[in-house]
């Protein structure tokens, strides 16, 4: 019989080295794993996804659930006494940007390697979440992307625009220095236990097409304990510097909005915008990491001008725009006539969805209508749930308009029989509807 976590105890524990962070932010944690007992594991449990993809052991969640108690308790035995064996992760390929050709690697764990990281990280975060900076958005309780591409647009239109520093890490992931990584650690986690346990899963190493590799460098991206140590690592690298040391040398207004490694630096003047952009690669140089040459860029997203002198044309007419977090961000006139920042889907993101969509329904074209209608409805439901935020409806319009032809088109190749007429396809719509995408999130 599965028992359920003591959540009252659990949430207590949390909250108590939340305090003690808090309370003395220069404290260095020499105890915590004594806060990881049977009741926080089932916590981890719970909140670990059941329907992800097997790791190197191939157990699934359901096999693992067969004999939950006793699973923790042996996962919980050999963490305390350090018999615990980070097994290898292993390495697949997702899409990456609307380039087909383009795969990002990510790595898939054992599920229950995954229950014991997120046990960790919920103890780390208790500590950590005390330090992080209200700049940093991705994979942190209670904060999303569409809360980041608010703040990001509140803080350009308080300025009237100005600057706009879209920076690139290239393979994060995989050049996160573990040195520094212990060093930045050092600062606030000594737990022995626990830092063992980061250490066996930064030296776990690779499987991939059945050879495993060790690299010296990096964290699999898909781990769950990896945003967590990305966040720790990019909140000494960038956060802190971009406030404590970079912001009192500037001349205007500037500020740092990230989410994971991705992060955009808006700045008042073009002066610091281009100071910054000079002594950036040298900071991210100093621990192992390297800005994209291509993909780093600086955008003079200054507001347009409310009229124009007269004899002279209009300046930033049609003023440059920049994409952040998939969405493409532009200055555009509201309906009161006034100058705002508005945002679209990214077109790389809509190409993206519509050319794996298209393949999706080249592959399930014979399957029966009922199970591709509701399949479709799932996608275009994720689609929304983060593209549907407001001033976004002619893109979501767009989207929906080419999904109802991609569908038709494939249906119309079932059988060798003359093509779906638009007549028809219109009944079937009647019987099969595809809802109008709609706003969702006020972003």
């Amino acid at each position: 019989m599965t028992r359920s976590p003591n959540l009252e105890s659990v949430s207590t524990r949390l909250q108590r080295i939340a305090q003690l962070a808090r309370e003395d932010p220069k404290r260095a944690f020499l105890s915590l794993a004594h806060h990881i007992d049977l009741d926080l594991l089932r916590e981890a449990y719970r909140r670990t996804r059941k329907d992800g993809a097997p790791g190197v052991d191939g157990q699934t969640a359901a096999a693992y659930e067969e004999k939950l108690e006793e699973n923790l308790q042996s996962l919980l035995d050999r963490f305390k006494s350090g018999r615990y064996h980070a097994p290898p992760v292993r390495r697949a390929y997702i899409p990456k940007g609307s380039d087909p050709s383009k795969k990002r690697p990510i790595g898939i764990p054992t599920f229950e390697d995954k229950v014991l990281q997120r046990a960790v990280a919920l103890v780390l975060e208790a500590v950590y979440e005390q330090d992080f900076l209200d700049c940093s958005y991705g994979f942190r309780p209670g904060r999303s992307a569409h809360q980041a591409i608010r703040q990001l647009r509140q803080g350009i239109m308080a300025i009237e625009g100005g600057w706009v520093l879209e920076a690139d890490i290239q393979s994060f992931y995989d050049h996160l220095d573990h040195s520094q990584l212990r060093g930045f650690l050092d600062q606030r986690v000594r737990d022995g236990v626990i830092r063992r346990a980061l250490d066996k899963w930064l030296k776990a190493g690779v499987m991939e097409g059945g050879a495993l590799s060790h690299p010296t460098t990096g964290t699999p991206q898909g781990g769950v304990i990896s945003p967590l140590l990305s966040n720790i690592y990019l909140h000494e690298v960038l956060d802190t510097w971009f406030e404590a040391v970079v912001k009192p040398r500037l001349a205007g207004a500037a500020f740092l909005i990230r989410f994971a490694d991705d992060f955009v630096l808006v700045f008042q003047r073009e002066s610091d915008a281009r100071r910054v952009l000079e002594v950036l690669p040298k900071r991210f140089g100093k621990y192992g990491l390297n800005l994209h040459p291509d993909k780093t860029r600086l955008v003079r997203f200054e507001r347009p001008a409310r009229k124009a002198e007269p004899g002279r044309r209009q300046p930033h007419e049609e003023p440059r725009s920049f994409d952040f977090l998939g969405f493409t961000h532009f200055w555009e006139r509201s309906r009161r006539g006034l100058w705002v920042v508005k945002r679209k889907t990214a077109s790389d993101r809509i190409t993206r969805f519509l050319r794996q969509l298209n393949v999706w329904c080249q592959g399930n074209r014979h399957a029966p209508l009922e199970w591709q209608h509701a399949q479709l409805l799932s996608k275009l439901r994720g689609h929304n749930g983060y593209y549907g935020i407001t001033g976004n409806s002619r893109s979501l319009s767009s989207v929906h308009q080419r999904v109802k032809l991609i569908w038709r088109k494939w249906l119309s190749r079932r059988s060798r029989k003359p093509g779906l007429t638009w007549e028809r396809f219109s009944l079937l719509l009647k019987q099969y509807p595809l809802p109008n995408l709609r706003i969702c999130h006020a972003a």
